[in-house]
C-alpha cells in the first residue's frame, strides 16, 4: 500500500510542477487542450523516470 501513495504522490507533484509551465504557456497563447496534454505526459514521464533512478 505504501508503494500506491508513493506513485500518488510523485504524479500529484509532477502535475504541479507541470502545471506551473503550462499556466505560463496558456497565458502566451497556447491551445489549453494541447497544453493539458503536455502537462499529464510530462508527469507521467517525470513518474517513470523516478521509478527507474
Amino acid at each position: 500500500m505504501d508503494r500506491r501513495n508513493d506513485l500518488t504522490t510523485q504524479l500529484c507533484v509532477a502535475c504541479l510542477g507541470a502545471g506551473v509551465i503550462t499556466t505560463v504557456a496558456v497565458a502566451q497563447g497556447q491551445n489549453p487542450i494541447t497544453a493539458l496534454g503536455i502537462t499529464v505526459f510530462s508527469a507521467v514521464a517525470a513518474v517513470m523516470v523516478g521509478q527507474v533512478l
